[in-house]
């Protein structure tokens, strides 16, 4: 009913799916930051790399 032609069908499930592949992909990366703040890499690399 709402798409006539299946490659209308099959653009909107790709496009769909890259688009909650990128928020997903974001939203576990706040995350994931949020509950290792302290204890990852890019937080404590000041105190053993001296420029």
């Amino acid at each position: 009913v709402f798409f006539k032609r299946s490659s209308a069908f099959l653009a909107t499930i790709f496009a769909s799916a890259f688009v909650v592949e990128i928020a997903f992909d974001t939203t576990s990366d706040k995350l994931w930051d949020r509950a290792n703040k302290g204890r990852q890499w890019k937080d404590i690399r000041d105190k053993y790399i001296t420029n």
